[in-house]
């Protein structure tokens, strides 16, 4: 069963990363913080359901069938577990772990075999120390239903933490908690070229909000991101890297655009020893800016 175990793990634990405001911390304080990890006894009589399709957090996660009741004890798929899984979306959705939806759906529709496979104490310790800060930053702690102590510490039949995704997250600016960035409208054009000089990296990018986000993310990045200064950045990750810090900096995502709109942004910023992405400067940019288009033209012939 350790093969099985792996070989499952394997299949569903990729997170895209490439997922409402404040819908999670409302959701997750009422439907996840006060319930009882394992409130199911592993020695009841359990049935196996497909994962339905609306079930959307876990349809892709590498298997079809569901073991009932699900280790929070929720035993009804209309009433309990779908409704309560959608709670789960929006953390999903920063990205603040890549095996984060292999851990959860674990918990919440875990996978029907002939044994049950819970996650590993390894495995809730590493989802949680780089969820836990996404939660915090939204005013909510870890919840108890997770508490990590609580989980097997022996990896002998429970799901494992892969040690490529430890390897390939240390190489990859990651989006963090931050304190808000400062937004300096109709900068001169050499505020703008000092913020250049000043910072790791530089790029332009248009940010949307989503008027009904629907289950969708409510902040996206639309189309490309444009380099003026690199850095440390990878062209392929930055995209997905700008989204993540969004949906984990809500209350500054907020306020850079409004609901059903776009906004061009000019953004400096800088990566941290320990790879943590941080956005120092906004420059939004209208047409009407000329400080803005003089600094990104002078900046190809620049000298710091």
């Amino acid at each position: 069963m350790r093969g099985a175990s792996k070989r499952l793990l394997s299949s569903s634990c990729v997170l895209p990363g490439l997922c409402q405001l404040f819908l999670m911390a409302a959701l997750l304080a009422v439907a996840l913080f006060a319930s009882p990890l394992l409130a199911f006894d592993l020695g009841q009589s359990t049935r196996c359901v497909t994962i339905p399709n609306q079930m959307k957090v876990c349809k892709d996660v590498g298997y079809s069938e569901m073991r009932l009741p699900n280790f929070l004890g929720h035993s009804s798929l209309e009433g309990e577990v779908v409704p309560r899984s959608e709670d789960w979306r929006p953390l999903l959705q920063t990205g603040c772990h890549p095996q984060a939806q292999a851990f959860l759906c674990s918990i919440i529709a875990p996978v029907c075999l002939d044994t049950f496979i819970q996650p590993c104490r390894s495995l809730c310790v590493a989802v949680r120390d780089s969820c836990a800060p996404v939660l915090a930053c939204q005013g909510h702690p870890w919840p108890e239903a997770l508490n990590c102590d609580r989980f097997p510490a022996e990896e002998d039949m429970c799901l494992t933490p892969l040690a490529k995704f430890s390897h390939f997250m240390k190489d990859l600016p990651k989006a963090v908690c931050q304190k808000c960035p400062s937004v300096e409208v109709a900068p001169a054009m050499k505020t703008v070229i000092g913020a250049f000089c000043h910072h790791d990296f530089a790029v332009t990018a248009k940010l949307h909000r989503l008027r009904h986000p629907a289950g969708e993310p409510e902040f996206q990045v639309e189309g490309h991101v444009e380099f003026i200064r690199q850095g440390p950045l990878l062209p392929y990750d930055t995209r997905h890297l700008l989204r993540d810090w969004l949906l984990i900096n809500l209350s500054c995502a907020g306020a850079l655009v409004r609901p059903g709109r776009s906004q061009l942004y000019v953004l400096t910023g800088s990566v941290q020893p320990d790879g943590s992405f941080a956005l120092v400067r906004f420059f939004p940019w209208h047409k009407k800016d000329t400080g803005i288009a003089l600094a990104t033209r002078k900046w190809k012939h620049h000298r710091c």
